[in-house]
Order: structure tokens, then C-alpha cells, then sequence
């Protein structure tokens, strides 16, 4: 289910084509708000907008003059429109053009980020329900724990997934936004009406203070959630790397036809997908680092921002959109092995009963600690000598003077343990 169109539409996003694009559209619609305001002819946005075009060749040929991009691209353009280039730029800085761009650049990658979270809530929603019933040993510290249901994982798995879009959600808002404020902000130049009109037209949120720039913690914030959808992945990627090892092997990611795990073993089928989402979570974590360093820029603005932002703005987004295409493909073709998941039940001799051992003893009225110590001198001797928990419970000096054969079938009852499934399933929205 990997949407090679999500894909390829990220990648554009952050192309120089895609950049200059805006930035001419911010120029135009600039020119469109003086227009309305009297403040330039108002024949002139209409011949720029037919007129004006920019060619990525000359941008660069310009800028290695002038090392400074912004110049370049206006410079480029200018070429196309003739005597209406006077009004080209008109009261706006650098950043006007740059950060108002990246507002929509981070638009479009959010809604694409956006859409893949659906598609795999929708996916682990499926799956959930599918193996609802399921069930399987849970661990806690890598140690079996009580009894759980393969489909519990996974609705745990689709309400994180449900909180990283609302979080999405949130930083997207803020990190939406433009600014046509002039060189420290103040619409010296450029009147804030000129903002307004450039960011409704584009669907951003006019930003309600700046200096020469957007102040870098909306970015910090956007970073840092993208940092914490990654970190989700890795922890859904983790589990299935744990659970593919050939000791457990209750589920494992899809292995395709034609597929070689490994240049010298033949029989080997290892969890990559999964390893590489983890590997790519450590970059998307580190990036957000640099993004909150981003946030103390010199007085009105300096630069030491931008070069950063260049890395880790396109590496975070085409990162995580990668990572959850792949992690899509992974749940859609996930392979579950039941058979394994008793096996693993039940290979601790029942000690996975213990707690309901130890309850019933405290309903028959011995105190907690006396109950625990009994509990855990027969669960000890199961864990020593490799033997059955409820025989050595039968056997015990004192347990038998409080519970019944009948006491120790129904705590030995599996379907005890299921019974609250289905409302979880429907807290969690499924």
C-alpha cells in the first residue's frame, strides 16, 4: 500500500520549480493588494501575472554573481515583464518572499503527512478488529506479563496514531503562516492590508508579529511533532522486530517474492522495513533538535537559521513520509502466526496466572503480603525446576486449605481475560 504518488508529490514540494513557483504567485498577489490599495496602476498585476516567468537556469547563473537567491529569482523575472518590474518587489524584504513560501510549501507537506496518518489509522483500524479476539502473551520488561489480544496492540497502536494527527493538526496551523512585514517587521514599506490580502490568497495564517523573519519556534514546534509521529513509528516498528525473532516469531513483516534476507544464509527473513523506519526516526528526532536551536536568532534576524532549515524541513517531511508508506505496507502485509502466540502462552506453566492466584487468595481473607509469599514460593519452583504451576499450586503445603480444585479451574480461565476486548475497542473508537 506504499501511495508512490504520496511520494513522488513530498519530493516535489521542495524542488527549486515548485519554490520559485510560490514566490513568483507571492509576488503577483503583493502586486494585486497595492492594486486594490491605489498604491500602483491597476492595469499592472494583470500584465505581470500573463507576462511573468522565471527560468530555474538563469536564477542560478545570477546567483552565483550575486550569492543571494531571492535577487536572482526577482532579477530573473524582472526580465519578462519590462517596465512593470518597477513595482516588482515593492516594500517587501527577502524573507517576505522566503518564509511566506515555506508557509505554503509546509502546508502542502502537511496535507500530504496528513493523509498518510489516515490511511494507516485506517489500516491498523482493519487489523485491530481482525484480531481482536486473538490472543497472546504480554510482556512487560520482555518478561511474559498476563494475557493480551494481538488486536489490542494494534488499537493501541491506531489511538496513538488518532493523537499524532490531531498533533499534526495543531503545529500545522502554526506553522502555516506568512508574513509581508518588511525588513524588521514593521510594514514600513508594505502595508499590513498588502499581508492579509497575500495570505488569505494563499490559505496562510498572516503571522501576528515578526521581525525580518518568522520567529523559528513555530518551526521548532512543527519539527518536534514530526520528531514524535517518528518516534510512534519506531515504537510500532520495534514491537514487530521483537516479534519477528525467531524465539517468539508470533508476527512478521511481509516477505515478497524474490526477496533475499541476506547474502549468505538463504533461509534468513529479517525485519528491514521495520529496522529502517527505526533508523530514519533517529534523523527526524535529531532534526527537531536543530529546529529548537533555530529559535535564538541575533536581534531582528540573522541567517544561521536558513542553511539548517534548507536539511531539515525536506529531510523531516520526505522522511516520515517514507516512514509511514512503508509502515502502511508493513501492517497491510502483516504476517500473524497464532499457533506461536499459544505456544508462547503457554510456555511459562501457567505462571501467567499468577495475580488471579493471588486475588483469590486475598478474597479468601489472608492479607496481601502472606498471599504474595505463597504465590511466589510455587511460582519460584516453576521458574527452577520447569514445572506446572497450577500442580504446584495443588501440591503446596497451604494453598490447598484456601483453594478448591474448583477455585484453581476458574483462575486458570483465559476468557477472563478478554472480557473488557470490545471496551477498550470502543474507547479507542473502533
Amino acid at each position: 500500500m506504499i501511495d508512490r504518488y504520496s511520494l513522488a508529490r513530498m519530493k516535489s514540494v521542495w524542488q527549486d520549480e515548485f519554490k520559485f513557483q510560490a514566490m513568483l504567485e507571492i509576488e503577483v498577489l503583493a502586486l494585486e493588494a497595492f492594486a486594490r490599495l491605489k498604491e500602483i496602476p491597476s492595469a499592472v498585476p494583470g500584465r505581470v501575472r500573463k507576462k511573468a516567468r522565471f527560468s530555474l537556469q538563469a536564477i542560478r547563473k545570477i546567483e552565483e554573481k550575486t550569492q543571494h537567491d531571492v535577487v536572482a529569482f526577482v532579477t530573473s523575472v524582472a526580465q519578462h515583464i519590462g517596465a512593470d518590474a518597477q513595482y516588482l518587489h515593492k516594500g517587501l524584504t527577502s524573507s517576505d518572499l522566503l518564509d511566506t513560501t515555506l508557509g505554503v510549501q509546509l502546508k502542502e507537506a502537511t496535507a500530504i503527512l496528513t493523509e498518510d496518518l489516515k490511511r494507516l489509522s485506517a489500516v491498523l483500524a482493519k487489523k485491530a478488529r481482525r484480531y481482536k479476539d486473538m490472543v497472546c502473551i504480554g510482556r512487560t520488561h520482555g518478561v511474559h506479563a498476563e494475557p493480551t489480544t494481538f488486536g489490542l496492540k494494534l488499537a493501541l497502536w491506531f489511538d496513538e496514531t488518532q493523537r499524532n494527527l490531531k498533533r499534526l493538526d495543531a503545529s500545522g496551523r502554526e506553522v502555516c503562516v506568512g508574513k509581508i512585514s518588511g525588513a524588521v517587521g514593521t510594514y514600513a514599506n508594505v502595508s499590513p492590508r498588502v499581508e492579509e490580502y497575500v495570505c488569505r490568497k494563499l490559505g496562510l495564517k498572516a503571522a501576528t508579529t515578526a521581525t525580518q523573519v518568522i520567529q523559528r519556534d513555530v518551526y521548532a514546534q512543527y519539527l518536534c511533532t514530526l520528531g514524535v509521529i517518528a518516534a510512534s513509528l519506531e515504537k510500532f516498528a520495534l514491537e514487530i522486530r521483537h516479534l519477528q525473532r525467531t524465539e517468539v516469531r508470533e508476527a512478521e513483516e511481509p516477505f515478497g517474492k524474490g526477496q533475499k534476507g541476506s547474502s549468505a544464509m538463504p533461509h534468513k527473513r529479517n525485519p528491514v522495513i521495520c529496522e529502517r523506519i527505526c533508523g530514519l526516526a533517529r534523523i527526524v528526532r535529531a532534526n527537531a533538535l536543530a529546529g529548537m536551536e533555530n529559535v535564538a536568532l541575533w536581534h531582528e534576524r540573522d541567517i544561521s537559521h536558513s542553511s539548517a532549515e534548507r536539511v531539515i524541513l525536506p529531510d523531516s517531511t520526505l522522511a516520515l513520509d517514507y516512514m509511514l508508506n512503508k509502515f502502511i505496507q508493513v501492517i497491510d502485509g502483516l504476517q500473524v502466526y497464532p499457533a506461536a502466540m499459544l505456544e508462547n502462552l503457554v510456555r511459562t506453566k501457567g505462571l501467567i496466572f499468577s495475580q488471579r492466584v493471588l486475588l483469590a487468595l486475598m478474597e479468601k481473607g489472608l492479607a496481601r503480603t502472606k498471599a504474595y509469599d505463597l504465590v511466589q514460593r510455587c511460582a519460584m519452583k516453576t521458574w527452577q525446576e520447569g514445572t506446572d504451576f497450577k500442580a504446584n499450586l495443588r501440591n503446596d503445603r497451604q494453598v490447598p486449605r484456601y483453594l478448591t480444585e474448583k477455585d484453581l479451574e476458574k483462575i486458570f480461565d483465559l476468557d477472563y481475560y478478554l472480557r473488557n476486548v470490545e471496551t477498550i475497542l470502543r474507547k479507542a473508537g473502533l
